[in-house]
């Protein structure tokens, strides 16, 4: 049995319920096995979600170690109920609302960017450079949105979260999740048709 269903983008990601409740009881005793398990499913989405927030590898990477000290440093007081992904991905947003507010203002644009998609095989020179610009435009369009909106579209978008996990993992309301989402999606349609491309084209790559 694997620890998680990993997903492309867009794809919803999970842990299965009596798998999670099992690393959780592991990790509480103390078990590395669970850790490493853990850090194996979660690392990669967690090091994607914090370098697009951060929009700096280094920045992104520091956060990224603190996110794991606190749960090792927490493993005995966690709830044995405890979803690992919502409070995963919580811990690493509070971490990065904490250097904003250390900073007192949103980090800035870098060339440091890292791509959305896996990489494809078999593909066409022509197709290459067409996914690559896209991606660039994409990237861009997703930069240039203020932090609250372009960490929804992230966490359900790209990384795949349940909507309940990413309103979790943000600290509002079921409804507010999908306000915050639609306006997002608004916002993110009006800077693409300014580069030329569609929201539509957004959400063949996404699930939104």
């Amino acid at each position: 049995m694997t620890v998680s269903q990993f997903a492309e983008p867009g794809v919803i990601f999970y842990m299965e319920r009596n798998l999670e409740v099992a690393l959780v009881v592991r990790l509480r005793a103390g078990d590395t096995t669970a850790f490493d398990e853990i850090y194996d499913t979660l690392n990669p989405r967690l090091l994607s979600f914090l370098r697009r927030m951060a929009r700096n590898s280094t920045v992104a990477e520091d956060l990224l170690e603190e996110t794991w000290l606190r749960l090792v440093l927490t493993r005995e007081d966690l709830h044995p109920d405890t979803h690992l992904v919502p409070w995963l991905f919580t811990v690493a947003r509070n971490l990065f609302l904490s250097y904003c507010r250390s900073r007192a203002r949103e980090q800035t644009f870098t060339s440091d960017l890292m791509s959305l998609w896996p990489d494809q095989l078999a593909r066409s020179p022509f197709e290459i450079a067409s996914t690559n610009e896209f991606e660039r435009c994409l990237e861009t369009a997703l930069g240039e949105l203020p932090p609250r909106y372009r960490e929804v579209l992230l966490l359900v978008g790209i990384e795949g979260l349940r909507p309940a996990d990413a309103a979790l993992v943000c600290g509002i309301s079921g409804e507010a999740l999908r306000q915050r989402l639609s306006r997002a999606r608004l916002l993110l349609g009006q800077r693409l048709h300014d580069q030329g491309l569609s929201l539509e084209t957004f959400s063949k790559k996404v699930s939104l």
